[in-house]
């Protein structure tokens, strides 16, 4: 481990992203990636023929920077003193995570959908999905809901918290990098189905293992609310967690989706064009407007049990 990571840190960190999320009055390295990325592809694409190879060395030279600026702060930090080092990875750990970000994302849309707006819920819901939400009925709403925290309960705190665990600070900051550049350039149309499929391959890579050991976090969590619905989580999570385009979506997903006795996946609309993708817990029903808090009960239960065994593990590897 790097800079020796304690479980105070991770502690501390997930402490502040329960009760702080992500306030917009704090400058937030996100940003600073987004621009950085922005500003960047130009010059790899003006300066590289090859859309591959720029995006390639794009994609790499952004990570290694990430990764190299991130130690050097702490380094430094870490010479003036040790507890300067702690704060700093514990507020840049904290960054990286978004448990009470996204529970607020769905709880926005879970909130005019109970109450029957059908407009403003399509709106809220277009602002965490990709898919064309104009159009979408009050299953179809939920489903998209559900099926977000569902998979960025990977995303937005079980790759983090494992690169923490295992690189620090820096390695929290990297994957951020890495997940921020699919977001920005992992799309498979026109413009970025060449330049951009390094970085979409590395955020698959990131994410392979992490998505895999979210499971081990999602059924102790479905225990705590019935046995029952453990058991189907991990039946349906090894049963059904392929059927997904992506190679990591779907593990999340399919636990998630036989916690709560739902089924996600199905049709939906991307930017015009019908995409007919398998279920993920078929036999189960669509999921009602009260199955977003559920789903958001569980990814918080799921992030306890998850930070609970991060801290265990930096405190044995110590």
């Amino acid at each position: 481990m790097i800079f020796n990571v304690t479980w105070q840190i991770l502690a501390a960190a997930f402490i502040l992203d329960l009760l702080a999320g992500d306030p917009k009055w704090l400058p937030h390295p996100i940003i600073w990636m987004g621009r950085a990325i922005s500003f960047f592809e130009p010059e790899f694409r003006q300066r590289i023929e090859n859309p591959f190879r720029a995006g390639l060395l794009f994609a790499l030279c952004l990570i290694s920077a990430t990764f190299g600026l991130t130690w050097g702060v702490v380094f430094i930090v870490d010479r003036i003193h040790p507890v300067a080092a702690a704060i700093v990875q514990t507020v840049l750990i904290f960054y990286s995570f978004s448990t009470r970000s996204l529970h607020k994302a769905a709880m926005d849309v879970f909130n005019p959908l109970a109450k029957g707006d059908l407009t403003q819920a399509r709106i809220k819901v277009g602002y965490i999905v990709g898919r064309q939400t104009k159009d979408l009925d009050e299953a179809g709403i939920t489903r998209a809901a559900c099926e977000t925290v569902a998979e960025n309960f990977v995303d937005g705190f079980v790759s983090p918290l494992c690169f923490a665990v295992v690189l620090g600070a820096p390695g929290a900051m990297m994957y951020k990098m890495i997940n921020t550049l699919d977001s920005m350039v992992g799309y498979k149309n026109d413009t970025y189905i060449l330049f951009g499929k390094a970085a979409a391959r590395i955020d698959d890579v990131a994410n392979y293992i992490p998505a895999r050991l979210s499971i081990f976090a999602i059924v102790p969590a479905a225990a705590m609310l019935s046995l029952s619905r453990a058991s189907r989580a991990l039946v349906t999570a090894l049963t059904q967690g392929r059927n997904h385009k992506s190679p990591n979506a779907g593990i999340p997903e399919a636990a998630f989706a036989g916690a709560l006795g739902v089924r996600f996946g199905g049709p939906n609309v991307y930017h015009g064009k019908l995409v007919n993708k398998p279920y993920i817990g078929g036999a189960f029903n669509d999921p009602k407007p009260s199955h977003i808090e559920k789903a958001c009960e569980l990814m918080m239960l799921s992030a306890l049990v998850s930070i609970v065994v991060g801290c265990v593990l930096t405190w044995s590897l110590l």
